[in-house]
């Protein structure tokens, strides 16, 4: 019995980061779904500027690599603890970022398996327009940021 309220006890701030964290997705009344604009896959990309990411499911993630590019990236289902991870971290060779590369989970590593470039553009509008729907008003122009519509994550070094 004592074991049982200890295990409860460890897991509750876990499902409360959980909880939080997908409440927070939806706060502009958008409802992110990032496949939607992904485009085909590609082999690699240059990676400059990763200034953060997204956790999208279980095995897939977006970073952002600047303002106006960003890139779907799915994982082996062997990846755990994606949603809740508070840090990742994406090897890469010479800023390369290839399906050879892996994301950094905590203790875990995890293979890529696709890249799919996301078209941050039309997501933009069809976000804005959606913003506008729901509130009668035009966005701010603080808003038109790609991490806006969910919250970025900072990559750690």
């Amino acid at each position: 019995m004592n074991r049982a309220v200890c295990l409860v006890a460890a897991a509750l701030p876990l499902l409360c980061a959980c909880a939080s964290r997908l409440a927070r997705l939806g706060d502009d009344g958008f409802q992110v779904r990032y496949s939607d604009y992904a485009e085909e896959s590609v082999e690699r990309f240059t990676a400059f500027n990763l200034d953060g990411w997204t956790p999208v499911s279980r095995n897939s993630l977006v970073v952002w690599n600047g303002p106006n590019e960003a890139y779907l990236l799915k994982v082996w289902d062997t990846c755990r603890d994606l949603q809740v991870a508070e840090s990742i971290g994406v090897t890469s060779t010479t800023r390369i970022i290839s399906r050879f590369e892996r994301v950094r989970v905590g203790r875990d590593t995890c293979p890529i398996e696709d890249i799919r470039r996301i078209d941050v553009k039309q997501y933009n509008v069809d976000r804005d327009a959606a913003i506008v729907a729901r509130r009668g008003v035009a966005p701010a122009p603080a808003q038109t940021s790609p991490a806006s519509g969910a919250p970025a994550q900072p990559l750690r070094p």
